[in-house]
């Protein structure tokens, strides 16, 4: 893990770093927020899973996140979306897949399958590197994320409901199985066999029977990719309501699916996690 940028910000640091994934096989980048509570002791952890065509830049710089995050005494770990390099896989011609668009799965088809493995990634390699490497406590970790990466977010906790202690996200994509960014998407990375998406798809994996302690959800209703249907937060509440899952869905009247949603309501989000890591 090289560092490469540190910026002071709400009196922590901003860091950015790069290293030789094992699991991506390609040079990685990500960013860290390390608040200054991290200078005398080790601290919890958000990570924050970014959306179609981002880096690990766009929240960083756009959600506001870290004076919250300074005054919760929370680092934030910001992933990229996908790897990267001119040896990865890529669909120049789509912005919903290839490079930026890794959906945060384990692909297994060709010529997806050797690079595109962001699920484990997010959860397994990262988590070890930075808390064996920065003064982050060991296991103490929630998750978050926006659009593709809300997605991430809600898969990541309901497949690992004890790795986590809270989850929330913005305008995620609930069932991508019922969508075109899914369909397309998991149809190139998986494969033709629809039986094997369902393995990344909240609303399928809360009906066959995966729990969370709670989840937080805030949707703008002028989203236009709510409009388009592809997001589809109703079919999420439904099956929710149905087994007695928790779920807070917020429909934030008038908000679309920028990053001016997202800083409006980022600092009720980071007290939410806050509240769980600090107990």
């Amino acid at each position: 893990m090289k560092q490469i940028e540190s910026i002071k910000e709400s009196g922590g640091y901003l860091n950015r770093y790069e290293h030789d994934s094992t699991t991506c096989h390609c040079k990685m980048s990500f960013s860290v927020y390390l608040p200054p509570q991290a200078e005398t002791k080790k601290v919890p952890a958000l990570y924050w899973l970014s959306g179609l065509t981002c880096t690990d830049d766009n929240a960083r710089t756009k959600a506001g996140m870290q004076r919250y995050a300074a005054e919760h005494g929370v680092a934030v770990i910001f992933p990229d979306t996908s790897p990267r390099g001119e040896d990865v896989p890529d669909e120049i011609d789509r912005y919903d897949l290839g490079q930026g668009a890794g959906f945060y799965l384990n692909a297994t088809q060709s010529p997806w399958k050797k690079h595109y493995r962001m699920y484990d990634y997010v959860t397994r390699e990262l988590p070890q590197l930075v808390e064996s490497g920065l003064p982050i406590l060991t296991g103490v970790k929630s998750i978050s994320g926006h659009s593709m990466g809300g997605h991430g977010a809600l898969i990541c906790a309901l497949k690992n409901p004890r790795s986590y202690r809270s989850v929330s996200a913005f305008s995620p994509i609930c069932n991508p199985l019922e969508c075109g960014w899914g369909k397309g998407c998991f149809g190139a990375y998986l494969g033709g066999d629809s039986q094997t998406w369902k393995a990344y798809d909240a609303t399928l994996l809360i009906k066959e029977g995966a729990k969370f302690s709670d989840i937080l959800i805030d949707q703008g209703t002028d989203d236009e990719f709510y409009d388009e249907g592809q997001l589809l937060p109703e079919s999420l509440q439904a099956v929710c309501n149905a087994v007695s899952q928790p779920l807070t869905l917020r429909m934030q009247e008038g908000y679309d699916h920028s990053y001016h949603f997202i800083a409006s309501f980022i600092g009720e989000h980071i007290a939410y996690h806050a509240a769980a890591l600090n107990t």
